[in-house]
């Protein structure tokens, strides 16, 4: 298995990072969150899973550990795979997903597309006890996002399945936040914008 991936971002896509490590990029598949923090040139530490399937090789990457045992902990469920376990990251935070479970907050998981009421309260069931109580402790903020954040924001959203009408009309929904923070010198955090527009989405439905 390989556990990480160190080197200089070499290349960003919508939802792919590559990682040169001794002269090889290594495509790694990542949520916005993570890949809001990299930048092209720079040094990244990537907690990855290796998921193995006949047809392919896939390297998931996560910001830290946590993230990554959370990502193989939620597929230990029945019908959960590498896709829907990094949407479900995409959406919640570890320790947020692990408070949902907690506490059994339906609602959490049916804002994760893909997560239907009933799918979500077999999740609940099956996964109670496995994810560990939440550590209650704030999580860092994410790292400012690469201008452009409109062209990320969508690119997320279709990622995780939605058509482009509603992708747009999401981002247009949490547009007037993004433009506050620019007015007042900061980068949006594509991060807090993805989990915005879909609860924009989830109200819409």
């Amino acid at each position: 298995m390989i556990a990480f991936v160190s080197g200089p971002v070499a290349a960003l896509a919508p939802d792919t990072a590559v990682v040169e490590v001794g002269g090889i990029g290594m495509a790694v598949q990542c949520t916005p969150d993570t890949l809001s923090g990299l930048r092209i040139g720079q040094q990244a530490r990537l907690a990855t899973s290796l998921v193995v399937r006949e047809d392919s090789l896939t390297l998931y990457g996560f910001a830290d550990d946590d993230e990554r045992q959370t990502f193989e902990l939620l597929q230990t469920a029945s019908g959960v795979g590498p896709r829907l376990a990094q949407a479900m990251l995409a959406v919640h935070s570890p320790d947020a997903l692990r408070r949902a479970f907690a506490t059994g907050d339906e609602k959490a998981l049916t804002a994760v597309p893909g997560i239907g009421k009933k799918g979500a309260q077999k999740l609940l069931l099956e996964l109670k006890d496995r994810l560990g109580k939440p550590v209650g402790s704030a999580a860092p903020a994410a790292a400012p996002a690469a201008a452009g954040w409109r062209d990320q924001l969508q690119a997320a959203l279709v990622g995780l399945g939605y058509a482009a009408r509603e992708a747009d009309e999401a981002v247009e929904a949490v547009a007037p936040r993004a433009e506050a923070v620019l007015a007042d010198g900061g980068q949006p955090q594509v991060g807090q914008l993805l989990r915005a527009a879909l609860q924009t989405l989830n109200r819409a439905r």
